[in-house]
């Protein structure tokens, strides 16, 4: 199958829409988060249509990505970047390590998906495709466990699911960082996060690459699965039995693609940035094993049978993704996620678990001082470290937005970052603690 959507893609370039003849001898480096399906087509496709020019594909996640172009000197960075983040794009845009190519540009996409601006008002980046995010399960799995297939983040929250969901860390994850945004700003901060960490209480596993999620579902080591929407979409048109779902706090907003400042090989790197925003680099995207939304729209491609339409999903959305606030506190939210979920899951998972049993408990046998003491375990165990007081404090942020090679930024980032681990270790305890105690009262 993919054999023939690369094929597609060849044919049409060389029937005069890139021209190989122009093409000039060099390599293009790009860094990029994606599945190998996708960069291997994309490189394949366009190499075979200009055959002076190499790609050379640098796989790191999102934040691995932006450290490592932030670390390099003019000269040593790779030329392209490529991922599904917009905010660490403006974490690059902001320290000026990316140029402006409005040449590259495909001038029949939209302006905007939904109320979103496609590509960067400043010029610095462009959507190359576009992404939501939300929920994937594996049918055959639910159906064993009797359990229904979720529709809502809230859903994730109730006790039938606990040690059935899987999530990627944002910390390692791009797009599960986008995901966690998402859901903070649909929510509030505050209610964001009473919501993801009871989520999290329910989850088996908290993976350190984005692809051991999806590739977890699809073959039933986990039963549901929160992820950026091609990754649940590339499972369900490959065959795999799986299926997705937008909940409606969710957001579409674009995959970008940019070209680094100080690039070896600027015109090479702006040939292939166009080639990937043109009908043929557009017409991969449908390929089962990419299944990504384009930015073109429909009636310039040809989209598969029952295809997610990008602006009707923009239309149910709740969400207007701002992406200058999710920049803003992009290394808080990572780091915070980290020390109340990644590092302290097995805590977590033990106080959630006691909070179910009481609260069933008190469902046969209601009990007022027991009720009492389980809305403190609630508190105790689902509320945010930091308050949004903080969020919206610059000095507290900038902190964050320093590098770590200072010795003394690392110092107090660390020494910050430890007091929050001790305190949810303290916090998820506590609540296994009242929540038992409560489940007591409840004989």
């Amino acid at each position: 199958m993919q054999k023939t959507w690369v094929a597609t893609a060849i044919a049409a370039v060389s029937a005069g829409l890139f021209s190989a003849s122009i093409a000039q001898a060099g390599t293009v480096t790009v860094i990029n988060s994606f599945p190998k399906e996708l960069t291997s087509a994309y490189q394949k496709a366009f190499e075979a249509a200009n055959p002076g020019i190499k790609i050379e594909i640098l796989n790191k996640n999102t934040t691995a990505s932006v450290a490592y172009v932030r670390e390099l000197p003019e000269g040593q960075r790779p030329d392209v970047m490529w991922a599904s983040a917009p905010d660490a794009f403006e974490v690059l845009a902001r320290n000026k390590l990316l140029t402006p190519a409005p040449d590259t540009v495909n001038k029949s996409a939209p302006a905007k998906i939904g109320n979103y601006p496609l590509n960067d008002p400043q010029g610095m980046y462009y959507g190359q495709a576009l992404a939501g995010y939300g929920i994937m399960w594996n049918t055959r799995y639910l159906k064993a466990h009797k359990l229904d297939a979720p529709k809502e983040w809230s859903d994730l929250t109730k006790p039938e699911y606990f040690g059935h969901v899987a999530i990627s860390s944002p910390s390692r994850s791009g797009t599960t960082q986008l995901t966690v945004e998402t859901i903070l700003q649909g929510e509030g901060w505050e209610k964001g996060w009473n919501q993801l960490l009871e989520m999290m209480g329910n989850a088996a596993a908290v993976t350190d690459r984005s692809f051991a999620v999806p590739d977890g579902v699809n073959n039933g080591q986990y039963g549901i699965g929160i992820v950026i929407d091609f990754f649940g979409l590339a499972g369900k048109f490959s065959g795999f039995p799986v299926d997705f779902v937008y909940p409606s706090i969710t957001a579409v907003v674009p995959a970008n693609i940019a070209l680094i400042a100080g690039a070896k090989n600027a015109d090479e790197a702006k040939k292939f940035m166009a080639f990937t925003m043109s009908v043929p680099g557009q017409q991969l995207l449908f390929d089962p094993k990419i299944s990504r939304l384009p930015i073109l729209p429909y009636n310039m491609l040809k989209a598969p049978a029952g295809y997610p339409v990008p602006q009707d999903v923009a239309k149910r959305a709740k969400v207007q993704f701002d992406s200058d606030l999710a920049e803003s506190r992009y290394a808080v939210v990572i780091s915070l996620f980290d020390q109340m979920v990644t590092f302290r899951l097995k805590e977590l998972q033990a106080a959630t678990k006691a909070i179910q049993e009481a609260d069933k408990a008190f469902k046969a046998k209601p009990n007022a001082q027991g009720k009492e003491l389980l809305t403190q375990a609630r508190s105790l165990a689902y509320s945010p470290l930091v308050g949004e007081a903080n969020v919206k404090d610059q000095q507290f942020l900038e902190l964050f937005k320093k590098s770590r090679r200072d010795v003394a930024v690392a110092k107090e980032l660390t020494g910050m970052e430890q007091i929050w681990a001790s305190k949810a270790k303290a916090n998820y305890e506590k609540a296994q603690q009242l929540a038992n105690q409560a489940k007591g009262l409840a004989k």
